[in-house]
Parts: structure tokens; sequence; C-alpha cells
């Protein structure tokens, strides 16, 4: 049963322990109608295609091959401290790929339930929680595809393999909190999600998804405060190496990314109806 909505001509920002109970309460009544849009969107996304859920892996798997073929061929040359490259680089792409697709379900799922929203009354918190379970199932296929390439390079995972999970939630929660962020404005225009695929395609290059972290100046600037490399780097070494030196890193990132999330899931509250009544206009 859905909670009662109460409209009132009184902001809810000025009543700051009403909103963090709302957004707590709509979250947990939201799990039920969360996993039935999940299972739609996820049922939908896959079932006009030929290759079904390989799709979920295929483009991870292009772009190894690609990285692959011009290390081989001398074009570029890292040093990978003995782990085989195509594992180096399939783990950075997976992580990556995890990365953006956080940052932009939040953008995605508003777009894709225009309709939904403005014509039913329900939580609309349901709709950023199927996004993360998507993501979530995403990475699930990637990760088997993961586990076959370490398997055929008979790679010996180190103990903090344990601690990978951790990682992975960084990088979905970094990812999910920068995109809701946008969402406010995204919604609106339409700018925001092209600009969002133009920069990220870049910002792959600023991160060392397909080669160690940089130690020369001034790429090794631009690694320390890029956000998503400690993310990157700690869960790549928890799996492979089982040595990191980006702890530091990681650990103020993720209070970071936590806080920013936070704010991001109540300005999301507060400005959804303001959002429903410019998209309908």
């Amino acid at each position: 049963m859905l909670p009662e909505v109460v409209y009132t001509p009184e902001s809810l920002v000025r009543q700051p322990g009403r909103l963090i109970s709302g957004l707590v309460s709509d979250l947990v009544a939201s799990r039920e109608l969360a996993w039935r849009l999940f299972v739609r969107n996820i049922s939908a996304q896959y079932r006009q295609t030929m290759f079904g859920y390989l799709w979920a892996f295929l483009p991870a798997l292009a772009t190894t091959a690609l990285w692959c073929f011009l290390h081989s061929q001398k074009i570029l040359e890292f040093e990978t401290f003995g782990i085989p490259y195509p594992v180096f680089v399939l783990t950075g792409t997976v992580l990556w790929q995890t990365f953006v697709e956080s940052l932009n379900a939040p953008l995605k799922a508003i777009n894709q339930s225009r309709s939904m929203l403005a014509r039913t009354n329900f939580p609309r918190e349901a709709i950023l929680a199927t996004s993360v379970g998507e993501v979530l199932f995403s990475f699930s296929i990637r990760l088997l595809l993961l586990v076959g390439v370490l398997v055929w390079f008979q790679t010996a995972l180190p103990a903090t393999v344990f601690f990978v999970p951790f990682g992975v939630l960084a990088i979905i929660g970094l990812g999910f909190a920068l995109g809701l962020m946008l969402v406010p404005v995204g919604a609106l225009y339409q700018d925001v999600g092209r600009a969002i695929t133009t920069i990220v395609g870049f910002w792959m290059f600023l991160t060392p998804v397909i080669y160690p972290a940089p130690t020369t100046w001034p790429a090794e600037l631009v690694n320390w405060i890029n956000p998503v490399s400690p993310l990157l780097l700690v869960t790549r070494d928890w799996l492979l190496s089982g040595e990191t030196a980006w702890l530091p890193g990681f650990f103020l990132v993720s209070a970071g990314a936590t806080i920013v999330l936070f704010f991001s899931l109540l300005a999301f509250r507060v400005t959804m109806p303001i959002m429903i009544e410019r998209m309908n206009a």
C-alpha cells in the first residue's frame, strides 16, 4: 500500500526532517514497483534483438580486442606488471562502462518514464531504484565475461578479491550521484544527454582504463583530480594484484560521492513535481 500523499503550499526545503523521512519511506514502499519495472525494462531491452543478452558485454569485448590489437602491434606499449594485458584492459573497460551506465542511468530512466510520470501518482524513487538494478544486471553479465577471461589466462586472484564488490558499488555510487545532479536540467533540455555522451568519450582517455596510473607530469596531476581514477585503480588492484597505493583517494571520493548522492536525492524529491509540470507544458 502506497503512503498517503499530502500537498502543502509550504516548501519541503524548510522541513528537512519531513523531507528525509518521506524519502526513506518512499524508497521502502517502492520496492515491489521497482522490481516490476526492472523485469519489464530488461525484458523489453533484449526481446527483439538477435544476440539478446550478448549485447551486454559485446561492447566491452570489442573495445578490449581493439586495444589488445594496438598493444600487440607495439602502437601502444604499457607495463602491466606481470598481468596479461587482455585481463588488465578488460577489467578496466568493464569498470569504466559500469561507471558510464551509472552516470547515464538517472536521466535515461526519467526520459523513458515521461508518460508514466505524467499520468500516474507513485513514488518517483522507484524509477531510480529500477535504473540501479539495470546497471547491476549489466555488470553481472560482463562479470561472467571477465571471469571467463581470468580463467583462460589462469590468473591467480589475491585475497583482496573479496573487497571488489565494495569498489564496484563505489563506482556505481559516484556515477549515479553525478548523473542524478544533472536530472533537473537534463530532463528539460536534451543538450545535457548529448553533452554527457561527448564528455565521457574524452573522459575515458583521462582515466587509467587501458593504461596504468601515470607517474609523469602533467598526466599524474590529471589522474589525481579525476574522481573516477582512485575508484577504478583500487578496484582493479583488489582484483588483480592485491596491492594498491590509492586507498586514501578511494575513501575520499567514496565519502564525497555518498554526500553528493544524498543531497541529490533530496533535490530530486523537491524538484520532481516542477520537472513533471515543465515536461508536460
